[in-house]
């Protein structure tokens, strides 16, 4: 069987993950140090619209460049006056062209909560989020043994440090909620193929708890599939590519906020 992009990136990040030697509890040491969290989570709890995680991302693995030398404190500006609750901000250099110094200038230019978008492999992963300054981490259930999960949430939150738990289907929301997950993004993107299924996060809107804030991520195009996703029941929708190559972002931004 041909490995997919998600195999062969998770890969990547595990080899790293084996040959760091660095001392988890002088990491969790740095992590609780670090300067206080924004409340991500908090920060998506606007009944009057939906919120829009507004995502930096200079590339994709499927799609190749898309802006490549975006400016993440021009673009976070604009994020935050068009209407954006957070930030995400990829950090994956060798797959997405993302730094942490993408993560860094982007949060200090505004005063939003900002979710760290990588790929979390390793409890060392979720203490390096919040030294750079993540408000919160994402963890992807198919990436993840159960125990890791768990544990990784755990981790995060001793670091008063949100987690976005991202789900496929209804048997990885299941796993989530049972590893204690408040906070759920259901991907529309096959992490397999990467191709976009539309319609996956509006048919599995009905089964996210109302205690758990939802998020759908990915294949967002325009007001038409913010308006879908509101009436699913999701409280945010997580977009990148729509805003990231979008002539006026923030005028793109604000008709996502129905």
């Amino acid at each position: 069987m041909t490995n997919t992009y998600l195999d062969n990136i998770i890969a990547f990040h595990r080899r790293r993950a084996t040959s760091d030697t660095r001392d988890l509890q002088v990491l969790l040491k740095a992590a609780n140090s670090a300067a206080p969290t924004r409340g991500f989570r908090d920060a998506l709890g606007n009944k009057d619209h939906l919120s829009v995680i507004a995502e930096i991302k200079r590339r994709s693995p499927s799609k190749g460049d898309l802006s490549i030398n975006l400016d993440p404190a021009e673009l976070a500006t604009k994020y935050r006056t068009g209407g954006a609750a957070c930030l995400s901000v990829l950090t994956d250099e060798v797959h997405f062209g993302g730094s942490e110094s993408d993560l860094v200038i982007a949060r200090e230019s505004v005063s939003l909560p900002v979710l760290r978008k990588d790929f979390t492999v390793d409890a060392r992963d979720v203490c390096d989020a919040r030294i750079m300054g993540a408000d919160c981490v994402l963890l992807i259930v198919a990436a993840l043994s159960v125990a890791e999960i768990s544990s990784f949430i755990d981790i995060a939150h001793e670091v008063a440090m949100d987690v976005l738990v991202e789900v496929h289907d209804e048997h990885e929301l299941d796993i989530a909620i049972t590893a204690g997950a408040r906070l759920i993004g259901v991907n529309q993107r096959d992490l397999a193929t990467f191709v976009v299924d539309h319609e996956r996060a509006v048919r599995m809107g009905a089964a996210i708890p109302s205690d758990i804030v939802s998020v759908a991520e990915s294949g967002v195009r325009g007001r038409d599939d913010a308006v879908a996703l509101r009436n699913a029941g999701y409280d945010a929708i997580l977009v990148g590519e729509h805003l990231v190559i979008a002539p006026d972002p923030i005028q793109a931004l604000s008709e996502l906020l129905v």
